[in-house]
This record gives C-alpha cells, structure tokens and sequence, in this order.
C-alpha cells in the first residue's frame, strides 16, 4: 500500500448552511477509499486530532474531522476554543449531527470516494459518533469512551447533554465501543447497560473493554496513554472498518 498523502484545511457546509473549517487529509492515490469522519475530543481541534486524521489517510482511508467550535471561536486556538464551547455547554445534538452529515457530504463527493463513510470519536465525541450513527445514513461506526451515552453529567460539569441509550433503536450501522475498566465516564457498568440494551434491538456491535485503561488511552501526548491498549485498540478498529467500508 502506498502511504503517499495531502493534509490540508478546507471548508465544509455544516448545520443550516454554516461554512466550517474542517481538516481533511486522504491518499494520493486514485482510490476508490473508503471514508471517516473522525470527532474530536473536548478539548477540541487539536494537533494530536489532526494526527489521526493522517493516520487515517496514510492506512488508505480518506479522512476528515470537522472543527465542531468554529462558531464559539473560529481562528482560536484549540485550548481557547474548547473554554468557549464548554462555557456555552458544550456543542448542541442538533449541530453535531447538521456538521457530521456535512462532513459526509464532503467525503461522498471526493472523486476517490467508494460511497461509504464511518464515523469515529474520542471523549465527548464518542458519544458523539454514536449520536451520528443514530441520526444519519453511515455505513460504520466506532465509539471511543464516549461519556453520557447512558447517564447524564454530574453536576458541574461543563457539558449539558443528555443521555442517547433512548436512541439506540435507530442506531443504523455496526457500532464498535473500545472502553477502559478503570474510566468512570463512561464506567464499565454504563456500557454493560448499553451493550444489553443494543442486543436486545439486535443491533450489529462489538464492545470490548482494556483492563489497566482509564479514559483517553488512545491520548498519546496525555499521563492516560496506555500503549498496549492503544495497539490493540487500534488494530481492532483496521480490522471494523476494514470490513464495513470496504470497496
């Protein structure tokens, strides 16, 4: 496979119309790619977000991840961004979902493109990619340790979100959940919940939890990287969107 890539910032139609920055990166070769949309984690748009995003692309996927504070902050820099989407709450469902499907769009229209698109997030935006999977047509999706999928905040936290397992009857692609034992958002009991509640739909999923990971494992510029999990982690997620999104 040739590694061969362009990264770049481009603009996206998102939520009712609004133009959004976006960070966008895919291989030099004809294709046809799959795609994905990855979701950043609270504290936002950052370095190590925009890295995944070329791991994506250099592993054969055409990528793209939507800068989901453009309108509380658009030019700041990610800390100050992440403050002003927390101090507002955090990004409304609605938006999330308006900006995900724009990012799609994008992704489909690529002349590389083979049609299909996955979604992925981290932190807040694993619930996130969830939501998405509930709310729009993708073909894959996979959740990294997204809080608030079952359960709500405690108080004082800065996210005002509610919880999403009621959605979980229109969850419309193959979930996968990579989860540490040690998190408390989400705890291990939660996904035990959301994995009841999805085989009982018969929905199409695979949970699986690390033992000796805490949240933001993947995180490796974070104290919470854990490296054997993070391998595993992310060969499982090769293998998941290696099947579903496939030419």
């Amino acid at each position: 496979m040739q590694d061969a890539i362009k990264a770049e910032t481009v603009r996206i139609s998102g939520h009712g119309g609004d133009e959004i920055e976006a960070y966008l990166a895919r291989p030099l070769d004809s294709g046809p790619h799959g795609s994905v949309i990855v979701i950043h984690h609270m504290p936002g748009y950052d370095s190590a977000t925009k890295e995944i995003v070329r791991t994506f692309a250099a592993n054969g996927y055409a990528a793209i991840c939507p800068n989901l504070y453009w309108r509380e902050a658009p030019g700041a820099s990610p800390d100050d961004a992440a403050a002003a989407a927390r101090a507002s709450g955090g990004v409304p469902d609605e938006r999330l979902v308006g900006d995900v499907g724009g990012a799609a769009a994008y992704l489909r229209s690529l002349s590389s493109a083979n049609g299909k698109v996955g979604v992925i997030g981290y932190c807040s935006g694993g619930r996130q990619a969830f939501l998405a999977a509930c709310s729009l047509p993708l073909d894959a999706a996979v959740d990294c340790y997204g809080a608030f999928v079952v359960g709500t905040p405690p108080d004082g936290f800065p996210l005002q979100v509610g919880p999403l397992i009621d959605r979980a009857a229109d969850l419309g692609c193959p979930l996968l959940g990579l989860f540490g034992a040690e998190d408390s958002y989400p705890a291990p009991e939660e996904n035990a919940k959301l994995a009841q509640e999805l085989t009982d739909l018969g929905k199409t999923f695979d949970f699986h939890t690390f033992d000796n990971a805490g949240h933001a494992f993947f995180a490796v510029d974070r104290p919470s990287y854990r490296p054997e999990a993070a391998v595993e982690g992310w060969q499982r997620i090769w293998d998941w969107f290696g099947r579903h999104l496939a030419a």
